[in-house]
């Protein structure tokens, strides 16, 4: 097929706070050097902050060193955080751990309380007041390289296949963009990003990568109940003291909190559901008051990388960068990773621009992990390495282990623990569990899953090819029902995967709602065969997240 092609200094794949740190780092340096360098930025998403989800608490360090003069210039981080509660819950008590016994990590004085879509929307409007060119709507499908097997861009995808992959009667084929370097910041467990790993073995030499799902809620509250910058963390009920996971609550301005749930995606029991386990958790009474009253006004979920420094992969490849969560940015025991990427982003930036200076391109930037190992984020990452293997080894132990980890060593230990292997190979057969009985839920503060699909505004053209697609069609009912229930149909947080039956109850099979997707990833992580691939819709399309 011939597609049209377009020639950049730098193409970014991504915008989120990663990529778009990255481009607006570039052309500040070009500016105060006073030359030219083009920069282009495409996301999948319908505009920019439309697929951005998280917590968030932000750490304001690196934002502040790309612009000093952020509070002037109104970025929207206006909810410093005002107090910092750490819950301990049994199912219906709570023990509050007093803030003297809490690591630094937990300590969230001088951060912020965000909605990191709209200050990701805000890093937007800078970029293109730099000259960025921004494209909202376009997706990078494909991996371009040259001659020589370097990267040099990406092609988007096509917009108006029917499903049978046919062109339908508005089909336009993808354009090819190229460039000197090409920085890949498409999120957790990013489309191109896995296909990059694989192509050039960054993770050699590596522990796998592991992962959460993070489920999150934004609501508008009683009045009475909101305290502007209260910052609340859980652990313990609703899951066993043997998985990993948390709950927040975070009080924004406007009387709106997001409140949401972590699992890690390296729980054993296949009948486990995280959706249902957030909904679970907020009917927990030290949760439920803050809720009740109010109204539920957006929902999402979003796969975090929570590997850590030993899970990071090589940074750098001929022709490009991975930055951000793309690579796995992402401090799990600060619980945030907006300042992570933010930084990552400019850190590459800075080096990708010396390589334009001297008149390099699709080379290695191996500026960049230099600078990357004598920077701040690395010390703090690095702090940080041992506080998931910990909390592997269950809530208690691992939470006393980590505590003097961070407490005795201040996170110099002189020991690295590692991750003990992929989540997907975690999931135990079902015959060793028995059924999970959640509640159904009350409406008032529990949902189902398609109630909550509605509230992320999410939209996918039916009559194109299936973007989660299946290396084996047979595996999901010869494999994953057979030994493991499958455990689609709950890890997924969209209602997604159903195993739908004839009249007769027998001869089953698996049904993809791909329509429901929100593009959270978290089927191409804990597919136990690893049978399900997540590849990019047509552009614009997926969630619509309009302040998460």
């Amino acid at each position: 097929m011939q597609r049209d092609a377009m020639e950049f200094d730098v193409l970014v794949v991504g915008g989120g706070p990663a990529g778009l740190a990255s481009a607006i780092r570039l052309k500040q340096l070009a500016n105060e050097a006073g030359c030219e360098v083009s920069v282009c930025l495409i996301e999948k998403g319908s505009e920019i902050g439309a697929h951005i989800l998280s917590g968030a608490v932000m750490d304001p360090r690196a934002i502040g060193e790309l612009f000093p003069n952020w509070k002037e210039d109104g970025a929207p981080l206006n909810a410093p955080v005002s107090e910092d509660r750490f819950l301990v819950l049994s199912e219906t008590g709570a023990r509050q751990v007093p803030n003297l016994l809490l690591p630094d990590c937990f300590q969230n004085h001088g951060n912020y309380v965000v909605s990191l879509g709209n200050v990701c929307r805000w890093l937007g409007q800078q970029a293109e007041a730099l000259g960025v060119e921004v494209y909202a709507g376009f997706a990078g499908a494909e991996v371009l390289f040259d001659e020589k097997g370097a990267v040099k861009g990406v092609a988007t995808g096509d917009m108006g296949r029917l499903k049978d992959g046919s062109e339908g009667p508005a089909f336009q084929p993808g354009m090819e963009l190229h460039a000197k370097y090409t920085f890949f910041a498409e999120g957790c467990r990013g489309h191109l990003g896995k296909q990059l790993q694989a192509h050039f073995k960054l993770d050699a030499g590596r522990d796998p990568q592991v992962y959460g799902i993070g489920l999150k809620e934004l609501w508008e509250i009683d009045p009475a109940q909101h305290q502007e910058g209260l910052v609340i963390h859980t652990g313990g009920w609703p899951l066993e003291a043997d998985t990993y996971g948390g709950g927040f609550l975070y009080h924004l301005e406007n009387h709106q909190v997001s409140v949401g749930y972590v699992v890690g995606l390296g729980y054993e029991n296949p009948y486990l559901s995280p959706y249902e386990e957030f909904q679970r958790f907020k009917t927990h009474p030290a949760i439920r008051r803050f809720l009740e009253g109010g109204k539920r006004i957006a929902y999402g979920a979003r796969a975090i990388a929570a590997g850590g420094l030993q899970s990071l992969p090589r940074l750098t490849f001929p022709g490009g960068v991975l930055v951000g969560d793309d690579a796995g940015f992402l401090n799990a025991s600060r619980i945030k990773g907006s300042h992570c990427a933010i930084k990552s982003g400019s850190l590459a930036a800075e080096a990708c621009f010396a390589a334009l200076a001297a008149e390099r391109q699709r080379d290695e930037l191996v500026a960049f992990p230099e600078k990357f190992e004598a920077s701040w984020l690395h010390e703090e990452l690095h702090r940080a390495r041992n506080f998931k293997p910990w909390m592997a080894k269950g809530l208690h132990l691992g939470g006393l282990m980590f505590g003097i980890d961070q407490m005795l060593f201040r996170g110099k230990a002189p020991w690295t623990l590692h991750h003990a292997g992929p989540d997907h190979a975690k999931l135990k057969p079902a015959a060793q569990y028995r059924p999970i009985d959640y509640p159904k839920p009350d409406g008032v503060v529990s949902f189902d899953r398609l109630s909550s699909v509605f509230l992320s505004n999410t939209n996918h053209e039916e009559d194109q090819p299936c973007h989660l697609t299946l290396k084996d069609a047979s595996v999901p009912i010869r494999v994953n029902l057979a030994e493991y229930d499958a455990p689609e149909q709950r890890y997924c947080p969209a209602g997604v995967y159903e195993i739908v039956r004839d009249e007769s109850g027998q001869n089953a099979r698996l049904q993809i709602n791909a329509q429901n997707c929100v593009h959270c990833k978290t089927c191409d992580i804990k597919d136990p065969t690893q049978n399900i691939v997540w590849v990019v819709p047509q552009g614009g399309e997926g969630p619509n997240y309009p302040n998460m």
